[in-house]
């Protein structure tokens, strides 16, 4: 897409800090980040989510998530490393092409927990959610 700061990104057209590149995926620091290391993982190609994203495509971004995430652990030595991956502006999905943050989580690194804003749902509320969403 023309107007994809990801898709000039992955042709060149601006600059990136880029510590990963295949022929399907490419990795870079985010230029704003939550903490040292944040990186994107995308498709060269352009895909807006994850529903998008063919499936295998989608499996190969995972082991580069690992390895990248793998390699930071190992440099920088985080407390943790927050993984996600947005669909949608709603979800907080910011640039439409489907991405996924490796985020190190170190002692200064700010982030939010969502536990005050998980909801409750009764036995019979869960049943029913577990016939509509049974995949088998």
């Amino acid at each position: 897409m023309d107007d994809c700061i990801f898709c000039k990104i992955v042709k060149g057209d601006i600059l990136s800090y880029k510590i990963y590149e295949d022929d399907k995926v490419i990795a870079f620091l985010d230029i704003n980040p939550l903490s040292k290391g944040h990186t994107l993982v995308l498709p060269k190609q352009h895909y807006v989510n994850i529903l998008d994203l063919p499936e295998e495509l989608y499996l190969h971004m995972s082991k580069i998530v690992k390895k990248i995430s793998q390699h930071l652990n190992d440099k920088y030595k985080p407390e943790g490393i927050l993984i996600n991956q947005n669909n949608g502006k709603r979800a907080g999905q910011e640039i439409l092409h489907a991405h996924i943050h490796i985020k190190p989580i170190y002692s200064d690194t700010q982030i939010l927990s969502e536990i005050d804003l998980r909801k409750s749902f009764s036995k019979e509320e869960m049943d029913k959610f577990v016939k509509e969403l049974s995949l088998s």
